[in-house]
């Protein structure tokens, strides 16, 4: 009898995607029954979902396309404790992201759901972002290119206080040495630059070769260009502060592509104004989508992009593939690589 899947994917990780990587992790006609549902995001944005944050379609809906199946594999769904009392067949729960955020793990384990997720998927595609944002905002590209757009030729910018800095030769600073803040760094080492790095969690030996193991007081007053990386913790809320900005060298470009949670906004806006910042690049916001009244939209030296740095066709492929491979392991009775809840596999 074949083994009933819900493909639930959306317009980036698309259903048909994650329906072709499991017929290929599970090879051989019939040992799949897939049924696909494509989800609203990111034409609606994700959102909270009863208990659980950053979901995409509601619980009647996904209890009435989970009907009868065994495992589900998606990016947003919500997986609460009402789908899970309504969807007693259930057994595996594939979250194509870094974190299964979109689902209630206490929940789950009760009711005997593994929940996977896909670490790593969009390393490549964040690291190349992350480079991509820190030269724009390192030779000011934003702002030039909304003046070119609306007509204005900035031959200013050829003035020695308005030009930007090069990558080669200059001190950056990377809080972060993780599966992105690697890849940045092993780049920016192969452009010139000199890397410093900030991660309590990393072993010297660990970036020879590449960086160097600082404080973070170190870090922020000798870099030129500081990048984040880190993950929000109640040590790294927001830990670059009014008071750390102001530590950094006048000049500094800072860049995000991590959380937003991890920066006052307010502070960048202000060291922007003055001139004690040179720059910024931001990916990730604390609201999302930025506000309308927001200063980041009105300050000048910040390029914007609206948290796409993860967002790749190749991101989707690779998504698509990991969970599917998680679904071949466990009908295969192997242990799950990327569980987060091991206790409820069955």
């Amino acid at each position: 009898m074949p083994t009933t899947v819900l493909a639930a994917g959306n317009h980036f990780v698309l259903p048909r995607l994650l329906t072709q990587e499991l017929r290929n992790a599970v090879p051989g006609d019939g040992e799949l029954e897939i049924h696909e549902l494509r989800l609203p995001w990111p034409h609606t944005p994700f959102g909270k979902v009863a208990e659980v944050d950053e979901a995409s379609g509601g619980e009647e809906e996904i209890i009435e396309a989970l009907r009868g199946s065994r495992i589900c594999v998606t990016q947003m769904a919500p997986l609460t404790e009402r789908v899970l009392r309504a969807c007693p067949d259930l057994e595996l729960f594939c979250v194509s992201r870094g974190g299964p955020v979109n689902a209630n793990l206490e929940a789950a384990t009760r009711h005997g759901v593994a929940v996977c997720y896909a670490p790593g998927r969009n390393a490549v595609a964040t690291a190349e972002h992350t480079i991509a944002l820190i030269l724009a905002a390192a030779r000011g590209v934003a702002d030039v290119h909304t003046d070119l757009k609306r007509g204005t030729w900035r031959g200013d910018t050829y003035d020695y206080g308005n030009c930007g800095i090069e990558i080669d030769g200059s001190t950056v600073g990377l809080v972060g040495f993780g599966a992105v803040g690697s890849r940045v760094a092993r780049t920016l080492a192969a452009m010139g630059a000199t890397v410093l790095v900030h991660d309590p969690y990393v072993r010297p030996d660990a970036v020879a070769g590449v960086a160097r193991l600082v404080s973070l007081e170190e870090l922020l007053t000798r870099s030129r260009i500081v990048s984040l990386h880190g993950r929000v913790t109640d040590e790294t809320r927001g830990m670059i502060s009014r008071a750390r900005i102001a530590s950094m060298p006048r000049g500094t470009v800072l860049v995000n592509c991590a959380r937003g949670a991890l920066v006052d906004y307010d502070a960048v806006c202000d060291a922007l104004e003055s001139g004690h910042l040179g720059g910024a690049g931001f990916d990730v916001y604390p609201a999302e989508p930025v506000p309308a009244g927001s200063r980041l939209l009105s300050t000048p030296g910040i390029v914007l992009t609206p948290h796409i740095a993860g967002a790749s066709r190749e991101v989707a492929h690779k998504a698509a593939r990991i969970v599917a491979a998680e679904v071949a392991r466990y009908l295969r009775g192997e242990p799950l690589a990327h569980c987060a809840n091991p206790e409820a596999a069955r």
